[in-house]
C-alpha cells in the first residue's frame, strides 16, 4: 500500500480521474442529488465497490503499468466531445456517461487494451450507478406498473376478492388502489441487478449460470412487487384503506426487498444442489474477486511514463478551463410576449385556462407556459358538397393546447417530450408517427389565413388508458425550426449554442379525444383545422 501512494504512476493517474471530474461536474453534481431518490439511492455504494474489485485485482493490472499507447489519448478527446455535447444539449446524462467513458479511456492508456480487459467487470459496474434517461425510465415504468398490477390482481382473485383492474386501476369496489410509478418496482429493481451483476461476476461457474443469475433479477423482482400489491390489496379489502398507507406500506417495501434476496438466494442454491460441486455453498462464491498474490511484482519496477500519457495530461489540462468557459457562457435571451396574454377567444374557438400542479411545474423547470381546453360552437367537418354538410354536422370536441416555453435549455432545464411524458402519466401509446399537413387546405373555414399553403411537420400519437383514447399532435418550436425529433432538437441546441448563443425554445402539443362514435379522419380534421387557426399565434410567443 505505502509502495503504490508513493509511485508517481499513481498520483498521474489519480489527478487525471480529478481533471476529468472537474470537467464533468455539473453532470456529477446532478447525480449525486438523484442518488437522493429511493430508486438510486444504492448509487453511493457501486464507487466503493469498484475501488475495492481493482484493488483485489492490483497484482495482476501492475504489470499492465504503462503499456497502454495513443488509443487511450483518442478514446479521452472522444469522451470529452462526447461530454460538450451532453453539456450544451442540456443532456446531463450524457455528460455522466462521458465521464464513465474518459475512466475507460484512462484505463486503456495507462494498461492498453489487454489490461483494460482484467477489469472489465469494475469499469462496467459503474454503470449502474447512472440513473436511466428519462424516456427509458418513464417507459419501463409505466409497463412494469401494467404487468405488476395484472399479476397483484391476479393474487387478490386468489382470496376470492372481486376485483377488476382497468390499466393500473385496482377497483375492490368500496376502494381503488392506483399502482403509480413508486409502486412500479424500479427502486428493487435497479439495486437488484447491480447486486445480481456481483454475485455473477464472483460466482465461480459456467457463463449460462452466471448469465442466469444476473438476468433473472428482474423476473424475481416484478415477481415480488406483485406479490406486494396482492398483499396490499388483500388486506385493503379486510382491514380497509389505512393499511394500504403509511408505516405498513413502508415495510412491506423493505419486506419485499429482502424477500427479492431470498429468491436470489434460494435460486443459486438450487443450482448448487444440481451442479453437484465439491464444497459448501459458500465455497460458490470468490469473495476476492478473482485476486491473485504475485508478490514478485513491484510498483516501482513499472516501465518510465510514455508520452500518451502526457499527452493525455495536456488534453486534460487545456479541456478543464475550456469547460469552466463553456458552462459558464449565458445565453442570448429573445424578446417575446408572455403566455399571460395569448388569446381564448380566436376564430371562433373559446378556451378555458387551466393551471399546471405545482408539484409538476417544479419538476418541468419552465420559464412561461399556456394551457388550456378550447371548444367551437359550431364545427363542420370535411364533406364532399353542400347537400351533404346540410345533412351532417359534427358535434365539436375539446381541444386541449399545451405549450410550454423556456428561455435556456441548459442543464436539467430543458423541454420534456411527450414521448416521455405521456407513459408517465399512465397513458398507453399504441401509434407513433411523423405526419404533415397544408394548412387551411381543408377548405375555406379559415379562408385569409396567413399561413395558408404551409406544410406543417408534427408527430401524431394515438394515446390509450382503459377505454380512453385520445390523439396527440405535437412538435418543437426552437429559434426558427419547426423540429419532431427529440434528439434532433438536441443537436440543434447544442450547435446553436456555439453558433448563436441561444438554447431557447417551446414545446407545443394539441390532444382532442377520440371516441368510439367519431371518425378518426374527422377527428384529427377538426384537430388540424385549430392547428391551423392557432398556429400564426405561436411565433409571436416563441422568437424565431
Amino acid at each position: 500500500m505505502t509502495r503504490l501512494l508513493q509511485s508517481k504512476e499513481f498520483w498521474l493517474f489519480s489527478i487525471s480521474v480529478l481533471l476529468l471530474g472537474i470537467v464533468c461536474k455539473d453532470g456529477l453534481v446532478w447525480l449525486l442529488e438523484q442518488w437522493k431518490e429511493p430508486d438510486y439511492s444504492h448509487g453511493y455504494m457501486i464507487p466503493a465497490v469498484c475501488v475495492y474489485m481493482l484493488w483485489q485485482r492490483r497484482d495482476e493490472i501492475a504489470p499492465h503499468i504503462g503499456q497502454g499507447g495513443y488509443l487511450g489519448v483518442l478514446l479521452l478527446v472522444f469522451a470529452l466531445l462526447l461530454w460538450l455535447l451532453g453539456e450544451g444539449s442540456a443532456l446531463l446524462a450524457l455528460t455522466q456517461y462521458a465521464f464513465l467513458f474518459g475512466i475507460f479511456a484512462l484505463s486503456v492508456l495507462w494498461l492498453g487494451i489487454r489490461g483494460t480487459l482484467l477489469i472489465w467487470a469494475p469499469l462496467a459496474y459503474l454503470f449502474f450507478m447512472i440513473p436511466l434517461p428519462d424516456f427509458f425510465y418513464n417507459s419501463l415504468s409505466n409497463n412494469l406498473q401494467l404487468i405488476s398490477s395484472a399479476l397483484g390482481v391476479a393474487i387478490v382473485r386468489l382470496f376470492g376478492i372481486s376485483v377488476f383492474l382497468e390499466g393500473n386501476i385496482i377497483d375492490l369496489g368500496v376502494y381503488q388502489l392506483q399502482v403509480v410509478e413508486a409502486c412500479s418496482g424500479l427502486r428493487y429493481l435497479f439495486p437488484l441487478v447491480s447486486f445480481g451483476f456481483l454475485i455473477a461476476y464472483i460466482y465461480k461457474g459456467p457463463v449460462w449460470q452466471r448469465l442466469l443469475i444476473f438476468f433473472s433479477t428482474v423476473p424475481i423482482t416484478v415477481l415480488m412487487n406483485s406479490v406486494r400489491i396482492g398483499v396490499i390489496g388483500v388486506t385493503v379489502e379486510y382491514f380497509g384503506i389505512a393499511a394500504a398507507e403509511g408505516v405498513l406500506h413502508d415495510f412491506e417495501g423493505w419486506v419485499v426487498f429482502m424477500a427479492c434476496l431470498a429468491a436470489l438466494t434460494f435460486e443459486i442454491w438450487v443450482i448448487y444442489l444440481f451442479s453437484r460441486k465439491d464444497g459448501g455453498f459458500l465455497d460458490l462464491f470468490d469473495f476476492e474477486f478473482g485476486r491473485k498474490n504475485n508478490p514478485a511484482i513491484e510498483i516501482d519496477a513499472c516501465p518510465p511514463i510514455n508520452t500518451p500519457v502526457w499527452a493525455a495530461m495536456l488534453v486534460l489540462l487545456v479541456a478543464v478551463p475550456m469547460s469552466f468557459y463553456f458552462v459558464g457562457k449565458q445565453d442570448s435571451i429573445p424578446a417575446r410576449e408572455s403566455f399571460a396574454s395569448f388569446p381564448l377567444l380566436h376564430k371562433g374557438w373559446v378556451g378555458r385556462e387551466n393551471m399546471v400542479e405545482p408539484p409538476i411545474l417544479e419538476k418541468l423547470q419552465l420559464t412561461d407556459y399556456f394551457l388550456a381546453d378550447f371548444h367551437h360552437n359550431s364545427f363542420n367537418g370535411p364533406l364532399k358538397n353542400v347537400e351533404e354538410e346540410a345533412q351532417s354536422s359534427i358535434h365539436t370536441l375539446p381541444v386541449n393546447l399545451y405549450m410550454a416555453y423556456y428561455d435556456s435549455q441548459r442543464k436539467a432545464s430543458s423541454v420534456h417530450s411527450p414521448r416521455s411524458c405521456i407513459p408517465g402519466d399512465g397513458w398507453d401509446i399504441t401509434d407513433i408517427s411523423q405526419v404533415s399537413f397544408k394548412l387551411s387546405s381543408a377548405d375555406e373555414f379559415y379562408a385569409g389565413n396567413d399561413v395558408a399553403g404551409e406544410m406543417l411537420f408534427v408527430n401524431r400519437v394515438v394515446i390509450e388508458k382503459g377505454e380512453t383514447r385520445q390523439l396527440v399532435y405535437y412538435w418543437f418550436q426552437q429559434r426558427g425550426r419547426i423540429i419532431t425529433n427529440e434528439y434532433m432538437a438536441k443537436w440543434y441546441i447544442f450547435w446553436d449554442s456555439l453558433t448563436r448563443s441561444r438554447t431557447d425554445g417551446a414545446l407545443v402539443r394539441a390532444v382532442i379525444p377520440l371516441p368510439d362514435d367519431f371518425e378518426v379522419a374527422d377527428v384529427e380534421f377538426q384537430l388540424r383545422s385549430f392547428i391551423t387557426a392557432f398556429y400564426p399565434l405561436v411565433s409571436e410567443y416563441v422568437p424565431d
